[in-house]
């Protein structure tokens, strides 16, 4: 590994490191209010949701059955592994059919 890409790794792992702690520093310091709380309990999804949607939108057809199917064993299961299971099988059944 060149020296470089090493320095990018631990940089960006230094970086994450300081947001996380800087939050937690940050909330020891304030109390926020319930609203505040609130909206703060929706930013794991939006993030996700920014992430997912656009892959989703370039992706064709094998990410779009692989996402239906995650959704639908979600639904129907409530059990998260085994929702992303079915979404990669899904995925990979569209990819051998290609």
């Amino acid at each position: 590994m060149e020296p470089i890409n090493l320095a990018a790794i631990v940089l960006m792992g230094l970086a994450t490191y300081a947001c996380r702690g800087g939050g937690y520093w940050l909330f020891r310091q304030i109390s926020p209010s319930p609203r505040v709380r609130a909206m703060l309990a929706y930013v794991p999804g939006t993030l996700f949701v920014s992430f997912v949607v656009p892959a989703l939108l370039q992706g064709g057809l094998q990410p779009s059955v692989g996402a239906a199917a995650t959704l639908a064993t979600m639904l129907a299961t409530r059990n998260t592994i085994l929702s992303i299971v079915a979404g990669i099988a899904a995925a990979w059944v569209v990819w051998g059919f290609r």
